[in-house]
């Protein structure tokens, strides 16, 4: 998609579809008076009656006398003290879905004059680039036919002053990066898991690291083998499918060898499809497990945004991908196993998987002398229960990395929320046939996992973030939501 801008005013720009704000109670934007002002008063005259503002509310207008445009789209705001970064970026993508699918091939908007606490000028461009790709995003590739039209949108015009024109291009330059990484990460989270498979990331990977010149390294069970990556290969034999470990590392800070700053280490837990092993899931929404590899996708996603962005860090993504399945092979309640860093484990619950395949890429993060190391994982059921679908669960161990992550967070408008990480919950773990087991119990399960992973740590600063209830929706709306790409990203150019 092309983005732009233009110092044209509103009601003499030509295009297809311009938004425009309205607060509650029909109180106008500028943008929106100059277009009320243009036609006579037919704007005035719709929100006395039939649009009052409300906030995620739209209207198509159409044909306005003294109006370029051949369509106005009045964006409901609410009212303008309640108007957060979080409602202002939902107003943004209501505009983004209003659009006709298959007409509408260009669109302006005039949303990013409207002062919103917490997000400059700047963010709400990134907001808005990334608002447009999201709603044109279309997921087609498993259908014969299309059951509805493809969004059409190829042009996208922001209208900015010419004194903001350059802060207002670079802020969608950065969004149309961080959105084209987040329909990267939902495309292969809403791919079935008989196409993405581990071999299938990797290969993904692999492409996108030579499209956008970032390294990358594909290890397989041999390798993986040498390594002693006994937890996440226990995982792994239960399948047909030929574990992966996927090495991605891009360079953009200045320096080599020792003198090179030291980077940040992404991991992405790529479990593309769990069953549960042996201890296998309920069959209701098993069908949603499909998406247990997001962390990974989220990892690919802002691999491929920074490369493309240029931004001037060194960043490895590391990704440990196979599927979780019960055979004769697989995994056992009451088997002990050998990680990577020699540490053994009983594994009393095989669907507490995830850890497992982490613990060794945490371990071999180590390799890397990196500054920070973060994982990110649909980790724990017990998160979705613990925030819900809004929040994901932020645990660190460092202080000064769990509020430089929080702050990215809010800058995004992607939410994380700092869970605890005490002591204290670290004897849920003990085993009497093994240095650990891998679950602690009922008792905060989402916070014994964090536990679990933090074993593995003591060699750098680290965080884990649990996207269990962020990473896609279920229901009607099942999907991919390209969560938490935008945190990542915001965090890197920050």
């Amino acid at each position: 998609m092309e983005f732009s801008t233009s110092s044209v005013a509103p009601e003499k720009i030509k295009t297809t579809t311009l938004a425009v704000g309205v607060h509650a109670d029909g109180q106008l934007t500028a943008a929106a008076e100059a277009l009320d002002e243009a036609s006579g008063g037919a704007i005035g005259r719709v929100t006395k009656t039939e649009f009052k503002g409300e906030h995620g509310k739209v209207l198509m207008l159409r044909e306005l006398s003294g109006v370029a445009a051949r369509r106005v789209l009045l964006v409901g705001l609410g009212k303008p003290e309640e108007l957060t970064a979080r409602r202002y970026v939902a107003a943004l993508g209501a505009a983004a879905r209003a659009l006709p699918s298959g007409e509408a091939t260009d669109a302006a908007s005039a949303l990013l004059d409207i002062e919103v606490p917490g997000l400059d000028l700047k963010q709400r461009a990134r907001q808005l680039a990334m608002a447009a790709l999201q709603a044109n995003y279309h997921y087609d590739a498993t259908l014969s036919k299309s059951d509805k039209p493809a969004p059409g949108l190829k042009k996208c015009v922001a209208l900015a002053s010419r004194a903001n024109s350059a802060t207002v291009k670079q802020g969608l330059r950065e969004g149309a990066a961080i959105g084209t990484g987040m329909n990267t990460a939902r495309h292969l989270g809403n791919l079935p898991g008989n196409i993405c498979t581990p071999t299938y990331l990797a290969q993904t990977a692999k492409q996108l690291g030579t499209e956008h010149g970032f390294k990358v390294e594909i290890l397989e069970r041999k390798q993986i083998e040498a390594l002693k990556m006994g937890a996440f290969l226990s995982v792994a034999r239960g399948s047909d499918e030929p574990p992966r470990f996927i090495v991605m590392q891009y360079q953009g800070a200045k320096g080599r060898g020792s003198k090179a700053p030291a980077p940040t280490v992404l991991v992405g837990k790529g479990v593309t499809f769990d069953s549960g092993g042996i201890s296998i899931k309920p069959a209701a929404t098993m069908d949603e497990m499909k998406y247990d590899m997001c962390g990974a996708a989220s990892v690919i996603g802002t691999m491929q945004a920074i490369a493309e962005l240029q931004l001037p860090v060194n960043v490895v993504g590391l990704v440990a991908a196979c599927e979780n399945l019960p055979s004769g092979r697989a995994n056992k309640p009451g088997d002990v196993i050998t990680s990577m860093s020699g540490k053994t484990i009983e594994v009393l619950n095989t669907d507490a998987e995830g850890r497992l395949i982490l613990c060794d890429a945490l371990t071999y993060a180590e390799r890397f002398k990196p500054d920070a190391v973060i994982d990110i994982a649909t980790l724990t059921g017990a998160c979705v229960v613990a925030l819900g679908h809004i929040n994901s669960g932020l645990f660190s161990s460092d202080d000064d990395l769990a509020n430089e992550l929080l702050d990215a967070s809010r800058r995004a408008v992607d939410p994380a929320w700092r869970m605890p990480l005490d002591d204290e919950y670290q004897p849920q773990l003990k085993s009497r046939f093994a240095d650990m087991a891998n679950i602690g119990g009922m008792p905060a399960g989402s916070v014994t996992a964090a536990c679990f992973l933090s074993r593995f740590t003591k060699g750098y600063r680290w965080a884990h973030l649990d996207i269990a209830g962020t990473a896609w929706k279920g229901g009607t709306e099942k999907g991919g939501s390209g969560r938490p790409v935008p945190f990542w990203v915001n965090y890197f150019l920050d």
